[in-house]
């Protein structure tokens, strides 16, 4: 049976003494490791001796991309070759003194190499288990390969994203990645809950296709409802350039829209008959924008800015991310955190909504591949003979110091 641990929870580590064994690669089963990690959990990242694909994907620093340097942060790194029977062996002896496991292959692999649920619960019945794919465990798309961009286009996303140019675009992000890493990690979040009680783990299944689909929210509902061509929400809300820049405007009641029109100077807009309400403006959209699009050319961002909220308007200058990272309101609130990481230099990203401290800035910064093989290996009470045979064999590698 598995050794049981006791946790010691604060507001700061609610996660402090939990142990995760993360076999994710890419960015979303990563990311929600990251996360237990954040909250005070410890986090051994299980690579392949070629790494964790993300390390590859974008622009190398070292031995990291941003990808990798980012969502693999807080983690300790120990590299397996899972062709090897040997390190199978050692990943189900460290599978039974975990309490979460998390796997991004896909479906039926992790069973095949003997490190699936059914067989590993056997041992660890308060084991949770978390496997990330792209389209699920089951169903007839289950053995699909995916992407973020694929899940963007298959959620309905990419259809709902079209700009001027009237053709659909994915989100300039890996939007369906980083929502499916959360979506994740509330699942484990819930089930350690109910564990506490019940006393056993489960088998949680989250997929990228449907987390992305889960951000759409009302856009479902509003397609069927709305005969498949729904109006736009909020017209004349949206991005308009300026004569120094670009800002986002937007609208949520009727009384913003007659405020917008006095501060721009054109309340012949306002009472327009053809867009007196939300669902004529709709109807109107294409004239009443462009109208607003000439108004805003005349004058600065800053300008605009000044005017807007002093009429109570919700508007906001577009920023890029390292303008958003400069920003005052940013560095005030201390909304950004960076680690030092060796081989690539100061990475920052936002900091993590909610979290009780400043605990994620002594989040250890993304390890190299097996950097902690052998700290690892020792800790769960093999000798150094037996590792140094293992790391001959091929079955275990240690990073140069």
């Amino acid at each position: 049976m598995a050794i049981k641990r006791t946790l010691s929870p604060t507001h700061e580590a609610p996660y402090r003494g939990l142990r995760v064994l993360d076999f994710g690669q890419g960015i979303a089963s990563p990311y929600c490791a990251m996360l237990l990690g954040v909250y005070g959990a410890e986090i051994i990242k299980v690579e392949p001796p070629e790494g964790d694909w993300s390390r590859f994907l974008g622009t190398t620093y070292g031995n990291h991309t941003t990808l990798s340097a980012v969502y693999n942060r807080g983690k300790r790194s120990l590299c397996l070759d899972l062709k090897h029977k040997d390190a199978i062996a050692i990943a189900r002896k460290l599978a039974k003194d975990c309490d979460v496991l998390i796997e991004g292959f896909r479906p039926g692999v992790a069973a095949r190499l003997g490190i699936g649920y059914e067989e590993l619960s056997r041992d660890n019945p308060g084991l949770i288990y978390l496997s990330v794919s792209a389209f699920g465990q089951s169903g007839p798309y289950s053995k699909r390969p995916g992407s973020d961009s694929v899940a963007q286009a298959f959620s309905g996303l990419v259809s709902i994203n079209v700009g001027n140019d009237k053709t659909p675009h994915r989100v300039g992000t890996t939007v369906s990645d980083v929502v499916t890493g959360v979506y994740a990690f509330q699942a484990i979040a819930t089930t350690l809950f109910a564990r506490a009680t019940t006393g056993t783990g489960r088998w949680i299944d989250v997929n990228l296709c449907q987390s992305t689909a889960a951000l759409l929210g009302h856009k479902v509902a509003e397609h069927i409802l709305e005969g498949g061509a729904p109006r736009a929400l909020n017209v004349p809300a949206g991005s308009y350039q300026t004569s120094d820049g670009w800002m986002m405007v937007t609208l949520v009641n009727e009384p913003q829209y007659k405020r917008l029109c006095a501060a721009i100077e054109r309340d012949d807009l306002a009472s327009d008959p053809r867009f007196a309400d939300f669902a004529s403006r709709a109807d109107a959209a294409d004239t009443l924008i462009s109208q607003l699009r000439e108004v805003f050319l005349a004058r600065p961002t800053e300008a605009w800015l000044s005017r807007l909220h002093a009429a109570d308007i919700i508007a906001e200058r577009i920023l890029n991310p390292g303008e958003w990272l400069r920003n005052p309101h940013v560095e005030a609130t201390n909304a950004s955190v960076c680690q030092d990481t060796p081989g690539v230099g100061p990475v920052y990203t936002p900091r993590t909504p909610g979290i009780a401290s400043l605990s994620e800035d002594a989040l250890c910064p993304a390890p190299d591949i097996g950097q902690d093989s052998v700290a690892v290996l020792t800790e769960a009470g093999l000798d150094r003979s037996t590792i140094d045979d293992l790391i001959a064999a091929g079955a275990v590698r240690q990073a140069r110091q």
